[in-house]
């Protein structure tokens, strides 16, 4: 059996989690004190993801850049490629908050969108 360590980042508690695999399979989770520490050991163990966030630069507005972050978790893998795809966005005043600038980033089939508003100068 191969074992994992893990910090849980499912609740302010940080739990250290302690997870066997057999075979590639979750046995067990151990250390966590509420169930969002073991739905989050599985995941992470098995199929790790993460929302992505960002800036990209805003053409017509006083604002030069907004924030902006992936509308879902991506797979952890997909990081780097995302990010090259966010990295030659440009988006064109007026942009509102919940905008889609990208859609299916680096094919994951999940929306980049902004998280700030910038108005048109």
């Amino acid at each position: 059996m191969e074992k994992k360590e893990l910090i849980c980042i499912g609740c302010p508690m940080g739990c250290t989690l302690s997870v066997e695999l057999n075979q590639g399979a979750v046995a067990s989770v151990t250390g966590n004190t509420c169930p969002k520490g073991d739905a989050y050991a599985r995941k992470e163990v098995t199929n790790p993801t993460r929302i992505v966030t960002s800036t990209v630069k805003v053409e017509g507005s006083a604002r030069g850049f907004i924030s902006v972050k992936t509308q879902e978790d991506i797979p952890k893998d997909k990081i780097f490629a995302c990010m090259e795809e966010i990295n030659k966005i440009r988006a064109k005043a007026p942009v509102a908050i919940g905008d889609v600038l990208l859609k299916n980033v680096a094919g994951t089939g999940v929306s980049v969108v902004a998280t700030k508003a910038a108005e048109r100068e």
